[in-house]
């Protein structure tokens, strides 16, 4: 692995620009460019950046899942980002959110899974199962510290995976009923409303053909980085949206209906 001469600094301008709420230009259009490998050696250091003034990793936010992203954003592969205990929320706690503090933030509707144990590389989705403690419906809010959401895969992992915020739902036992959820996850459909209004609709098909092949592809690509650690119990993992992600605004109130999978419906207000 090529180490980027400027590995540092440009962990320290992600961690700048997040603070100041200042967007900046991409580091792939920089002189020198930005690669995907070196891109995750920026990730450790935001880690460390986070723990050091008193956050905890609460998990992994999985982006780029949703095939349909692929083109726009120039990519062909899922990225993560680390999830921390400064903006990682249970619904049930949070009837508003604050957007105030983000970018240009969208929605996402996401599967979240616990992990219980960590999972083993090239695992069956039996297996991929029994590592799990429980399966949430609920909402990563991303954001762009890059103008317009224009950016490659690098720019992507370099900026913490562009994520802002996890908002948890209700989280249901895998073990009860794990083959219903093995094939409830890949078949069941999403609907997302602002205001009332359907704006997209979706499903676990698209990400990935399901959560767990999204899951799985983490767990893949950490099996191959020196850098940065397995997943370990408790963690908590949104695999990736649902639907396109959508712009939002405060006034706006935000609702997630699914069916085919015994999950309810989520709901945010945006402020």
């Amino acid at each position: 692995m090529v180490a980027h001469p400027d590995i540092a600094k440009i962990a320290e301008e992600v961690l700048i620009s997040l603070a100041d709420r200042a967007q900046i230009p991409t580091f792939s259009s920089r002189p020198g460019g930005l690669n995907l490998a070196q891109a995750y050696q920026v990730t450790p250091l935001l880690r460390a950046a986070f723990e050091s003034r008193g956050e905890t990793i609460t998990g992994r936010k999985i982006g780029f899942t949703n095939r349909q992203m692929w083109k726009p954003f120039g990519v062909d592969s899922p990225v993560w980002g680390y999830a921390t205990s400064r903006a990682t929320y249970d619904l049930a706690d949070k009837h508003s959110f604050a957007l105030a503090d983000f970018l240009e933030p969208r929605i996402e509707p996401e599967i979240m899974f616990g992990i219980k144990t960590t999972p083993a590389c090239a695992t069956s989705d039996d297996a991929l199962l029994d590592c799990l403690d429980w399966v949430a419906l609920g909402y990563e809010i991303v954001q762009s510290i890059y103008p317009d959401w224009k950016f490659s895969a690098s720019d992507t992992v370099a900026a913490n995976g562009v994520h802002g915020a996890l908002l948890v739902g209700k989280r249901h036992a895998i073990t009860p009923r794990k083959a219903e959820w093995l094939r409830e996850l890949s078949t069941f459909q999403a609907e997302l409303y602002c205001d009332g209004k359907l704006v997209q609709r979706g499903g676990g098909a698209l990400v990935l053909d399901s959560p767990l092949n999204a899951l799985r592809h983490l767990v893949e690509l950490l099996e191959k980085d020196p850098l940065n650690p397995a997943l370990r119990s408790g963690e908590i993992i949104s695999t990736g949206t649902l639907t396109l992600a959508m712009p939002v605004a405060p006034g706006e109130r935000w609702t997630t209906k699914v069916s085919g999978i015994p999950l309810e419906d989520i709901s945010i207000a945006c402020a």
